[in-house]
């Protein structure tokens, strides 16, 4: 389970899904209306929390977490 193993919010889990589903800052900003500062501001954490750098590493751990599953 990624929120208990890296601690991530529910709000960053949110994040995590539509990242996953190929949207971009600006549509993720729409769909759960907030900024898209606000959802940098999340990525950033999410990244940190995670190890990683970028959204192809993000969508990679998904994908590895899920077929670990």
């Amino acid at each position: 389970n990624l929120k208990e193993k890296y601690g991530l919010t529910n709000r960053e889990l949110e994040i995590i899904q539509l990242v996953s589903n190929s949207l971009s800052n600006q549509e993720i900003s729409r769909a759960l209306f907030i900024s898209e500062t606000t959802v940098k501001k999340h990525l950033n954490n999410i990244f940190k929390k995670l190890n990683i750098r970028s959204r192809t590493q993000l969508v990679k751990l998904i994908y590895l977490n899920v077929l670990n599953s």
